[in-house]
């Protein structure tokens, strides 16, 4: 990833209180480890019952957990719990490093994606990236300099290209995405009710495209998220920039920070909505110009949930 991205892993570890770690490739000691399904919902399809929606948990716990609170790790866009596992090029992942620091380990296959239960008559079509994607958005993005950061990504091993083994075994993770992000935004919030429902009060650590679903749990189970860390996270409020061409702007959330509605002060509504406006002129040399609301407002629930917001300094 770009060159902040694992130095922020450590700004991370001191900024939750985490303690000294065993060096990477010295074996964890695990009290147990497994799997379960969490949520799901019925549905009637051709005269038969099937439950969908439902999410893969993988969780491993610590013989030492030193920490209080287990950490969720929810992946983004065309990803799986794979992600954190371990890097293409074949590293150590999140995972192992916060078992290290005394954590109990939850990871976590979307619905519809992964070892998650996809129908596309349940949630509808779904979409992948493409190799080219995939270079000029993250594996390699310093050759094309689509946006003016891009030049500083150095960090990604091998040549970020097509064909390269590490890029292929990167490209080989991707899976399909429903294109409705409403509804992802709804089945996953659903389903992480029901994991918290379970296991009770967590960090939730999310990245990319799950930035946007981590506000919404907040939003739900603001006594159940002890902390929220968003690595990358969708965005920027309402607007999306495509990174390949850098045009105009897309409106795609009219919540602001997420697709899915949450908890504003004064209340958001179709006919009270945010209203964005747009900066006159951007901040500074090589940034877009931001969008915010027309008036202030303030999301309650997740006021009082410490939150760090982690963004590489090649991030478009």
């Amino acid at each position: 990833m770009a060159g902040g991205f694992w130095r922020g892993g450590v700004l991370m570890a001191l900024l939750l209180g985490l303690a000294g770690c065993a060096g990477e490739g010295q074996s964890v000691s695990l009290a147990r480890e497994g799997f379960f399904y969490a949520g799901g919902t019925r549905v009637e399809q051709g005269g038969k019952s099937l439950l969908a929606d439902q999410m893969f948990v993988q969780y491993r716990i610590p013989t030492q957990q030193r920490m209080r609170y287990p950490i969720v790790l929810l992946h983004g866009n065309y990803q799986n719990g794979s992600n954190f596992l371990g890097t293409p090029d074949d590293r150590e992942g999140w995972a192992t490093y916060f078992l290290r620091q005394g954590y109990a380990v939850y990871i976590v296959d979307q619905p519809a994606r992964g070892r998650s239960f996809y129908d596309p008559a349940v949630d509808g079509p779904a979409v992948m990236p493409t190799a080219d994607q995939l270079e000029r958005q993250f594996t390699a993005p310093e050759r094309f300099n689509l946006w003016p950061q891009a030049h500083l990504h150095t960090q990604w091993p091998g040549s970020g290209m097509q064909s390269d083994p590490i890029f292929d075994q990167f490209q080989a993770s991707q899976e399909p995405s429903i294109t409705d992000n409403m509804r992802m935004d709804k089945i996953n919030r659903a389903a992480f009710l029901a994991l918290l429902a379970r296991i009770g009060p967590v960090v939730l650590l999310t990245h990319s495209r799950a930035g946007a679903i981590g506000w919404g749990v907040a939003d739900d189970a603001p006594n159940l998220i002890k902390a929220l860390v968003a690595v990358e996270p969708s965005g920027p409020p309402f607007y999306d920039v495509v990174p390949v061409a850098m045009e105009q702007p897309k409106f795609a959330r009219a919540a602001g920070i997420a697709y899915a509605p949450l908890t504003y002060d004064p209340p958001v509504s179709a006919d009270a909505p945010l209203d964005p406006v747009r900066e006159a002129s951007p901040q500074g040399p090589g940034l877009q110009a931001c969008w915010f609301a027309a008036s202030p407002h303030r999301l309650t629930r997740l006021a009082g949930i410490p939150i760090l917001i982690l963004t590489s300094e090649a991030s478009y």
